[in-house]
């Protein structure tokens, strides 16, 4: 029986060693495995965080927590979870131009931008990593015909960030993003429910953020309410991606900093995201128009110039009225004067270097 059990280890090893292999091949930038069981410690902070009601407008959050922090209620056959990450950076910058009309002194509304959040430059990342762990799970299918497996990006209830740090891919920083040692948390992340049993990593990595409050110190809404805990509420990517409210709310209105889609304030002035090398996915270089968005263009978009300009981009998550809110918003920040109906507040729009 101890002969046949150090086998069936072994083999769990060598099974492992080799799905890994593979999914480097595929492209993924890390990939690490943790066995299919409940996240006891984390359904419990899930559930103090809903409680406090920093969840935001994300009510699908309250829907089956034991579900979300448990793999197995999601996909019975779950042995394995197999956690991969890609890096997505690019090496461009944004740029918010705000030229001043030298007859009226305002900002002139046509010729605003607003920046757009990194991760949604290029091609929709849940299509692309689920891709690739699509095909991952049909080469297992090819050496292990039992193999029965679910991808996950994003939209499944599974909880990535946590299934990362169990995978041993990295920590979650003060911010709640991911941190890899080797790309910072410019990373997708994504799953592979799989029935096989794979031998997990033994360790994950250790907390490295310190006594480093940056994130903290930088958010301007200070949505970070406290270290690894972030109030939904008062976060600008929360405001301008998941909120369909028809005005963003004064205290996120008056602090968006150029943000239209999205914000990386938290993640830009992490020591460890300034070390990081840009992607080899083709498909994350920068779309025409999406590291800054012509403001005047985003609200005069029909419906029709809607879905054909934001087709197979994540952006469509916001939906037109939400672009077309937060370019009001920005607009009146900057100072035009174009009349918006939503009430959004009039502020200078603060350039970040």
């Amino acid at each position: 029986m101890i002969l046949e059990n150090q086998q069936t280890v072994k083999a769990s090893s060598v099974v492992a060693a080799q799905v890994k292999e593979r999914a480097l091949q595929l492209g993924f930038s890390k990939v690490g495995i943790a066995r299919a069981e409940s996240l006891t410690e984390e359904h419990n902070r899930l559930q103090q965080w809903i409680a406090r009601g920093y969840h935001g407008e994300m009510k699908w959050m309250e829907r089956d927590p034991a579900q979300r922090t448990d793999p197995r209620l999601f996909f019975p056959p779950a042995r394995s979870v197999i956690v991969v990450a890609l890096n997505y950076y690019t090496e461009h910058e944004h740029e918010v131009r705000i030229p001043i009309n030298r007859d009226s002194g305002r900002a002139r509304s046509e010729e605003l931008t607003g920046k757009i959040s990194r991760y949604a430059w290029g091609d929709d990342y849940h299509e692309v990593v689920a891709g690739k762990l699509r095909e991952l799970l049909s080469w297992i299918k090819q050496q292990h015909a039992e193999a029965e497996g679910k991808v996950c990006v994003d939209i499944q209830p599974v909880m990535d960030k946590a299934w990362a740090a169990r995978a041993g891919l990295g920590w979650i920083g003060k911010h709640t993003n991911l941190i890899t040692p080797e790309f910072g948390s410019w990373v997708f992340i994504g799953e592979l429910l799989l029935n096989l049993d794979l031998e997990p990593e033994d360790t994950g990595i250790a907390d490295q953020c310190g006594s480093c409050s940056l994130c903290i110190d930088a958010c301007p809404t200070a949505a970070i309410v406290e270290p690894y805990v972030l109030d939904a509420n008062l976060c600008i990517s929360h405001a301008t991606i998941e909120s369909r409210t028809s005005e963003i709310r004064a205290e996120v209105a008056e602090h968006l900093e150029g943000w239209l889609y999205g914000c990386d304030i938290c993640q830009d002035v992490c020591p460890w995201n300034h070390m990081t090398s840009g992607s080899i996915e083709p498909r994350f270089q920068p779309r025409a128009g999406n590291v800054n968005a012509s403001l005047s263009e985003i609200q005069q978009l029909t419906p029709e110039a809607y879905a054909e300009r934001f087709r197979g981009s994540a952006m469509k998550r916001a939906k037109r009225s939400g672009f077309q809110r937060n370019a009001r918003a920005l607009t009146h920040a900057a100072g035009a004067g174009v009349s918006s109906g939503s009430g959004a507040i009039q502020k200078d729009i603060h350039q970040r270097s």
